[in-house]
């Protein structure tokens, strides 16, 4: 993923489209996360872990982070930088 990316449309699990505000493209361990906050959230604050995976053609594809290690770990790095 480039990282000057400052927004992104996902769609959620009812398939509707939700616009993200990129906070910061993270580099771990070979992995690749994206720190962002639903625009309808944006004055909370409250952000979302998305990990950066490709799919079986190559494409990169958003997918929530369920471990909590790794999430916590993401969040850690997070924190340190900011």
């Amino acid at each position: 993923m480039k990282d000057d990316i400052k927004n992104l449309i996902l769609e959620d699990e009812n398939g509707e489209e939700v616009q993200f505000e990129v906070v910061t493209k993270l580099d771990i361990e070979d992995r690749e996360y994206v720190i962002a906050i639903p625009e309808e959230c944006k004055e909370s604050k409250e952000a979302i872990v998305l990990k950066i995976i490709k799919d079986k053609n190559g494409r990169e594809i958003f997918a929530t982070v369920e471990n909590e290690d790794e999430f916590n770990q993401v969040s850690e790095v997070y924190e340190t930088l900011f």
